[in-house]
């Protein structure tokens, strides 16, 4: 685990100190931070990670690559809606709400349209990939 908190703290430095950008795999692809609550400690904990942009709203994925369980932020968000969101320069409050059925389908399918590597995680696990919205309040 420490060497995921030491990659994601890098990734989290370079978004903070270059306006949200990032270079590396994730050069010019939309990345933001997401701090959730812990759902045990109560504790902030920042992620960096894609998000999708459609239609007036701003999606993420709980992929973790294609692993076999949701990473823990998802189960944070999911014990603590509120969220914070940065992007860019930006920073926003917001609530976290899991989409399901014909509407998580859609949001998955346009985000693997655009990013392929998307659908490759969902092959390699048996679980759906959580889609989440961020209601975000500027």
């Amino acid at each position: 685990m420490a060497e995921v908190n030491d990659w994601n703290a890098k990734i989290i430095d370079e978004f903070r100190s270059n306006e949200g950008r990032v270079g590396g795999q994730f050069e010019g692809a939309p990345m933001l931070l997401l701090t959730t609550t812990g759902a045990k400690t109560g504790e902030a904990r920042v992620n960096p990670m894609m998000y999708l942009s459609e239609d007036g709203k701003t999606y993420v994925f709980a992929s973790k690559a294609g692993a076999p369980t949701n990473p823990d932020w998802y189960h944070n968000l999911v014990a603590h809606p509120q969220v914070t969101v940065e992007m860019g320069t930006d920073t926003f409050q917001g609530t976290a709400r899991v989409l399901e059925g014909d509407d998580r389908d859609k949001v998955y399918a346009r985000q693997v349209e655009l990013y392929p590597g998307f659908g490759e995680y969902q092959e390699k696990t048996t679980r759906i990939i959580p889609v989440i919205v961020l209601d975000l309040v500027s």
